[in-house]
């Protein structure tokens, strides 16, 4: 009893800290690849300023290359009780180009998902899945859905280990949707010549990856879920507009 008090009193003296495991979508970039940026980025501007980021996105990481590389070993290695863990991964588990990086929606990704989850409650660290952000494709005016087995795989292993959910894949979809295919396309690394980008003169075309803009409405929506959820960090987010986001020319908040 002793213990457990003390461990409760130490949970809520430490500073609250969301820790992010996840691929290039999320991960921070230096000034000289803007306009890129992960949402990981700017997600602390919609959190209360004593709400510590830690972002250990890294690009071109599956599921499967996050624990090859020891990069999974080193983030539940720096885990404190009471963090809250985002997992988003899925793009480069479907990669059968760079087939090191692959792993089956119904076989290896799943365990190693499972095993996140049960790795961060060992640590008393509360883990969320977060589906894969959607790409920037479209089929008869439609978005196009490029993560489906794998969102399911999520949306499956949340239910059955009572994991909570951000479904950004979905929201982020919804989004497009509702912008149209031309105005979201403003939201990646969709640049022609004309736009005068510096980093890329002969332009870029670009499905996956999100720009400044992009990167802000993914860390809004994730905020809006997490302010959703009841979870202890709940109280904490406070998401940005959805809609008009901002264009600051990195990741500082308005």
């Amino acid at each position: 009893m002793i213990a457990a008090l003390a461990l409760a009193a130490a949970i809520a003296s430490t500073s609250p800290r969301i820790v992010i495991a996840s691929d290039s979508t999320a991960a921070n970039y230096s000034p000289s690849q803007y306009p890129q940026m992960g949402w990981g980025m700017v997600l602390k501007c919609s959190l209360d300023p004593t709400v510590e980021v830690v972002n250990l996105a890294r690009g071109g990481r599956s599921t499967k290359t996050f624990i090859e590389e020891g990069l999974w070993d080193q983030l539940v290695a720096q885990l404190r009780p009471g963090d809250t863990v985002l997992i988003q991964f899925g793009h480069n588990d479907a990669d059968t180009k760079k087939i090191v990086r692959f792993t089956d929606p119904n076989g290896a990704y799943e365990v190693n998902l499972r095993r996140f989850v049960a790795d961060a409650r060992a640590k008393q660290a509360t883990p969320v899945l977060v589906t894969p952000i959607a790409r920037w494709m479209w089929e008869n005016g439609e978005p196009k859905d490029a993560h489906g087995p794998y969102a399911a795989t999520i949306h499956r292993v949340a239910a059955d280990l009572k994991v909570p959910l951000v479904d950004l894949d979905g929201d982020m979809m919804a989004a497009l949707k509702a912008r149209g295919r031309l105005a979201s396309r403003q939201l990646y690394l969709q640049y022609e010549p004309y736009d005068h980008i510096a980093r890329y003169p002969e332009g870029v075309h670009d499905d996956t990856h999100i720009n400044e803009q992009g990167a802000r409405l993914g860390a809004a929506l994730v905020a809006t879920s997490l302010s959703k959820l009841k979870l202890p960090i709940s109280r904490h987010v406070h998401p940005a507009p959805l809609d008009n986001q901002a264009k600051l020319g990195g990741p500082t908040c308005p």
